[in-house]
């Protein structure tokens, strides 16, 4: 990048654009001139498109064909540091400039000029008479109290016409009024008095805010049991941030969690942050873009793409529930927002709290290398103590034939019932049944597109592909064989179970929470609200209960099949069974009364199951750490993950087998290649997969030597090639 900042008229300019091209644009700047890092409407083509001014241009070419940029536009040029970290995650994760570029402007109409519009918010007045399509405008409003809609947005969250708002704009219940399209978010008073917090949770709180208060670079695990003040805590660190002017961003895993989340943080500070996630409208999303820039918001909660906001003065980055695998995008730019959050605090004097009860191994090594700082909280928050936690060994227990609810869990929630108290039984599988297998002839019924079978999704009546989203009636005979009423569904999902429930206990209320069953976020945060105030007696949940929730009347949690996750050879399969095991136990007992965690498994002696049960955590990590040390994978050694897909299986395999055979590059840093072989789910969206697997030291410099070895093939027809670094998955 040039050292000039500043172009007058004419002057060569170079541009990045959103655009798929893999180079650099060259134009003359427009008229007024333009800054490096300035937003830019510049031709391309027949279109207009967005640009960066990214610095001076390459020229060597006739300087009178160069067109020249249309305007700049109205929004804050992008800072020299986020400038660097767009660069430096491009080369980290081999993703070409304009796919960062599109990551970092994920926003409509940023050269739209300032102007007013009509908006949509909620009127002093009631209708006439209630409707269910009024009804449905109303809840929508509700739910979002200090947004603004435009017609179609409110018309769309609701799911009505506008013919439905327009009347009751008529009767006052809805108003209309002019905005502005940007304003700024309401200021936040960090002098506000937060919960009285024990002397542990304070002395973490002290350490997290001097910190932030040093205004340098570091990284803190905040590592506390569940339920012991986490979120208090990292919120005295926001608190400072904005004492200090800062900006401060708060990464969240899960959209159900932003509610709670969101009524904290008005507790705390007098006000709502800005959100950004994907349930947000676009009129709302292109307001934070722009006031993230201009300094117009102070806090932003969101998921992991908000790390690529256009902040002007970050000071504070919390991670929170760092360990979920939810913070790996898997499509697209490939990163992991956990890595990447410390990467961006590095560039930008920022502090970084990794908060969570079961951290990462990656995180908890560089805690224990002294990378990382680390705080741990060691208690609950207030009275509440940490559950019991037990085993149910299955070969002992009398089992039912297509039930999965031990005599010994079915006793432990009867006593919850009778005392008014809650049981969760988790399993972590969507749907009715894993599997459709026909009796006659032993088919499978699988998804058209991919290697994957259909799932059983009873309450819709559906079979779901969980790869590619495909959906299809439940046939009433076998597609293979046609013969009728032979198709059993085999094994159990979340709905099944909720049906097992339902007989098992007739009069109690039971609650499925499972994340394909709630077609808004809405409805989804209604009902984990609703369990919460005690509105159920049982609630069936996959992994979504696991992330967060507090449910005070929550006392029993059972496990239906806690060997699961130990299935498969991912290195990470312990890790995550500990993991999930661990929260989801956590959230028994959360309030006054003592909570129990039980796990059915047929493998009791297994070292991870043991683990659990004992609560040993240190012990396991330790463990495992030195099982990944021992066979040199992460966090103690680099890994890649190259995926080649086609329309044709046979040139995906020719083009893996070439890969194979041509290593030099990895040669030359001494990496191992494994592969070619069909991906383990070998073909999504009708585009057969064979994957390779790249394994090197932790010093080596991978990047360079996989940017080498897949530029010395060209891809034709159908052929890409995804190169993933750090993969979290392997399928």
């Amino acid at each position: 990048m040039s050292d000039q900042s500043f172009f007058a008229a004419g002057d060569l300019i170079s541009v990045v654009t959103a655009e798929p091209l893999d180079r650099l644009l060259d134009y003359k700047a427009p008229e007024g001139g333009c800054f490096v890092g300035a937003f830019l409407e510049v031709p391309l083509g027949p279109r207009k498109v967005l640009g960066i001014v990214w610095g001076r241009g390459q020229g060597g070419y006739d300087i009178n064909k160069v067109r020249a940029a249309i305007r700049v536009l109205d929004v804050a040029p992008m800072t020299p540091d986020m400038r660097g970290f767009l660069e430096r995650v491009a080369n980290y994760t081999l993703t070409p400039m304009s796919q960062m570029v599109r990551l970092a402007t994920r926003a409509p109409g940023l050269g739209d000029p300032p102007s007013m519009r009509k908006v949509y918010r909620r009127g002093t007045g009631e209708p006439t008479r209630e409707t269910a399509a009024r009804r449905k405008v109303l809840d929508a409003l509700a739910e979002f109290p200090e947004a603004s809609f435009t017609l179609k947005e409110l018309a769309d969250e609701a799911a009505v016409t506008s013919s439905v708002i327009k009347g009751l704009v008529e009767q006052g219940v809805v108003a209309e009024v002019d905005s502005p399209r940007d304003v700024p978010f309401p200021v936040l008073d960090p002098s506000l008095p937060g919960l009285k917090l024990a002397d542990d949770q304070q002395e973490a709180a002290d350490k997290l805010a001097d910190g932030v208060r040093s205004g340098k670079y570091g990284t803190t695990l905040l590592k506390g049991v569940t339920g012991s003040g986490k979120t208090e805590v990292y919120m005295e660190a926001v608190a400072e941030c904005l004492r200090a002017g800062r900006q401060a961003l708060v990464l969240l895993p899960e959209i159900a969690l932003t509610s709670q989340f969101l009524d904290r943080v008005e507790k705390r500070f007098g006000a709502k942050p800005a959100e950004w996630h994907s349930g947000v409208t676009m009129t709302e999303r292109r307001r934070v873009w722009k006031m993230v820039g201009d300094g117009g918001v102070e806090l932003v909660v969101g998921a992991r793409s908000a790390l690529y906001l256009p902040f002007r003065d970050l000071g504070l980055i919390i991670v929170d529930e760092e360990h979920d695998t939810s913070y790996k995008q898997e499509e697209g730019v490939l990163y992991s927002a956990r890595d990447m959050a410390v990467l961006r605090a590095s560039m930008c004097n920022t502090r970084v709290v990794l908060a969570s009860a079961t951290p990462s191994l990656e995180t908890w090594v560089n805690a224990d290398q002294g990378k990382y700082d680390r705080i741990d909280l060691t208690s609950r928050f207030g009275d509440a103590v940490m559950p019991d936690m037990g085993a149910i060994d299955m070969r002992s227990e009398t089992m039912e034939r297509n039930h999965w609810i031990s005599p010994t869990l079915m006793k432990e929630v009867t006593a919850r019932i009778e005392r008014g108290e809650q049981s969760l039984l988790f399993i972590n599988r969507r749907g009715f049944a894993p599997l459709t297998i026909c009796r006659a002839c032993g088919h499978q019924v699988g998804c058209d597109h991919c290697d994957a079978r259909m799932v059983e999704h009873r309450f819709q009546n559906r079979l779901v592909c969980h790869q590619c989203g495909e959906t299809k009636p439940i046939p009433t005979k076998c597609p293979e064989c046609e013969v009728e009423d032979k198709l059993a569904p085999v094994g159990p999902g979340v709905e099944r179970l909720a049906e097992e429930a339902k007989t098992r206990f007739p009069d109690a209320r039971v609650a499925v929470l499972s994340s394909d069953l709630f077609g808004s976020a809405r409805a989804l945060k209604e009902q984990i609200h609703e369990i919460a105030e005690g509105e159920a007696d049982i609630i069936i949940g996959t992994q979504l209960v696991a992330k967060g929730h507090n449910f005070p009347l929550l006392t029993l949690v059972g496990v239906i099949d806690a060997d699961l996750g130990l299935q498969g050879s991912d290195l990470r399969a312990a890790e995550r069974t500990f993991q999930l095991m661990r929260q989801v136990a956590g959230r028994a007992g959360r309030s006054t009364k003592k909570g129990i965690a039980l796990l059915q498994t047929c493998q009791p002696e297994h070292p991870v199951i043991r683990a659990i049960i004992a609560g040993d955590e240190e012990g396991f990590w330790r463990a495992e750490a030195r099982e990944r040390e021992a066979a040199g994978v992460p966090p103690f050694g680099r890994m890649a993950g190259v995926v080649i897909s086609s329309e044709d299986s046979a040139q995906a395999f020719d083009l893996g087998n070439a890969m194979a055979r041509q290593t030099g590059p990895l040669q030359a840093i001494n990496a191992q290649v494994y592969g070619p072989a069909p991906a383990p789910i070998a073909k999504v969206r009708g585009r057969h997969r064979v994957r390779l697997l790249v394994k090197a030291d932790k010093a080596a410099p991978l990047q360079r030597a996989l940017d080498q070895w897949a530029g010395q093939f060209k891809l034709r027809g159908s052929l890409r090639v995804a190169i993933d670094i750090d993969p979290q998955s392997f399928y």
